[in-house]
């Protein structure tokens, strides 16, 4: 596991690729991580903070299109 960075997916996005980059780094289906997502922000709002926040913060995955 060392070694691994997270990064915002490139080819699994709907909207910023912050989810599909999680469900990447984690080996989850995307689908499960929008759903958490969506659970978060119903719980309080905390979940589209966090989107955002990781939507500036995280970078594209630079590997994409190398291959």
């Amino acid at each position: 596991m060392a070694g691994r960075k997270l990064y915002k997916s490139v080819n699994d996005r709907k909207i910023a690729g912050v989810c599909g980059g999680i469900a990447e780094y984690l080996d989850l289906d995307s689908t499960i991580v929008r759903l958490a997502l969506v659970v978060f922000t119903l719980a309080g709002g905390s979940g589209l903070l966090f989107y955002i926040i990781a939507a500036i913060v995280m970078q594209d995955d630079p590997g994409y299109g190398s291959e």
